[in-house]
């Protein structure tokens, strides 16, 4: 079994070049969401396979608990002149999922070695989602996955996540205490402040809620109320992290800091996996003045052939200011796509920088999502694909089980024409979706 979906034939790519992917019987795609929001840099690029092979060429492998190297600190350096506020202490490791279990486990032991053990319970969002490994998934809202293993998951509070399109007030009311950020004030109290370990949330709706943004001001709300209440603030940049709202990380225009940050995909393109945490020294010193260690540790962190492959990337990108042009061309298709809203069952488009989402809806006058037995974003992804185009299909976001969108994140080195390609054949794509359901219907 080398497939994660049985009993389909995927088509064999053969070859990249930029942001297009060349299968087997030589058909094209335009990669409109980077495979999984990770190939901000496109495909082929040979900086980054040089810096790749460099590296194999000197060693490929070393333990993290016995030694350091050259592209760890390099990549440590490069990443702390783009993090938030007190950052400073980084930790790498090797997908999305890891980084979130890392993170929530370094918040757990943070209060342990403060003497402080009855702080334990997570809250999260919900819609949201933060990953498959279990700690991760337990934080995660998506009911579908979870249900296999439902004996073997921790219990998370909850909380429902800003989501201006589906929250009845629009996003418009400052008073909302979804918006406000009031109801997690609200469970924390709930709960008690002595129980509650950390809060985890993204700065920006990535798979969970179709890149929908809140209200400018509901993170400093959160800051607030997590200082309050003596709770860790995780923030989860995996997905809208390194530049792919328009800013090195999506929490930034909020004006605040989380104690701990998450990030991976685009930390090194692609090219390799690789993922980590961030936290401040006033973090990290309560472990090192106590147990003198993060208990936490997997045979390929701080991967020397990932971690030069991080280098390269950031680097690169500094080098052609692809975070600046992300945030150019992310407004460019933010206007070619406006206009899908006119179209038949298109209820939202939203999004910032090179990441958008697009939200289907049965009937657009209630908001009612299609029933989860159309598969209408499984269908549109499909038919996508069909049209040379790949997209992220997203499901369950209106009430957890129903809800269908489709996510667009291209490389940062996507051209307008090429993003005028993105939307002509979305259109084709949404048209041929929606006549084989009138079709069916």
């Amino acid at each position: 079994m080398t497939a994660r979906k049985l009993g389909y034939e995927y088509p064999k790519i053969v070859r990249g070049e930029g942001c297009w992917l060349i299968d087997s019987r030589g058909k094209r795609y335009l990669d409109a969401v980077g495979g999984a929001y990770v190939a901000n840099l496109g495909h082929s690029n040979p900086e980054i396979a040089n810096s790749i092979a460099e590296q194999c060429r000197q060693f490929g492998y070393l333990s993290g608990t016995m030694f350091t190297h050259g592209p760890v600190e390099n990549l440590a350096d490069e990443l702390a002149d783009t993090l938030p506020g007190d950052l400073s202490k980084l930790y790498f490791l090797c997908s999305g999922s890891e980084a979130v279990e890392a993170a929530l486990k370094l918040a757990r032991q943070y209060w342990v070695e403060r003497g402080r053990a009855s702080k334990h319970k997570i809250i999260a969002l919900g819609p949201g989602y933060h990953g498959s490994t279990l700690l991760a998934l337990s934080a995660s809202a998506r009911e579908a996955h979870k249900a296999p293993f439902r004996p073997w998951l921790v219990d998370v509070h909850r909380v429902p996540a800003p989501y201006p399109y589906r929250c009845e007030c629009g996003g418009r009311g400052a008073a909302c205490p979804v918006c406000s950020a009031a109801v997690l004030e609200e469970a924390i109290e709930q709960i008690g402040a002595d129980q509650v370990a950390a809060f985890i949330a993204e700065p920006v709706g990535g798979s969970s809620t179709g890149a929908s943004t809140p209200r400018p001001e509901y993170f400093k709300r959160v800051r607030e109320i997590c200082d309050r209440h003596d709770v860790l603030f995780v923030a989860d940049e995996v997905l809208v992290g390194i530049g792919r709202t328009g800013t090195w990380w999506a929490i930034e225009p909020y004006g605040v800091t989380p104690d701990i940050m998450t990030f991976g995909k685009g930390v090194s393109a692609g090219y390799a996996a690789l993922s980590g945490i961030a936290a401040p020294e006033r973090v990290v010193d309560v472990m090192a003045q106590g147990s003198g260690s993060f208990i936490h540790a997997q045979t390929f962190s701080h991967h020397p052939v990932a971690c030069a492959a991080g280098v390269a990337t950031m680097r690169y990108l500094k080098q052609h200011k692809l975070v600046e042009r992300c945030a150019q061309m992310g407004r460019v298709l933010h206007e070619r796509l406006r206009f899908l809203t006119d179209l038949p069952h298109v209820g939202d488009v939203r999004g910032r920088g090179l990441l958008a989402g697009i939200e289907f809806v049965e009937d657009k006058a209630s908001r009612a999502p299609f029933p989860r037995s159309a598969k209408l974003a499984e269908r549109f992804a499909d038919a996508a694909l069909d049209a040379g185009l790949t997209v992220w299909p997203n499901v369950g976001h209106a009430d957890g089980t129903n809800g269908d969108a489709a996510l667009i994140a291209p490389p940062f080195i996507i051209t307008e024409s090429e993003i005028d390609e993105i939307v002509g054949r979305l259109t084709i794509a949404l048209e041929k979706t929606i006549s084989k359901l009138a079709v069916r219907a």
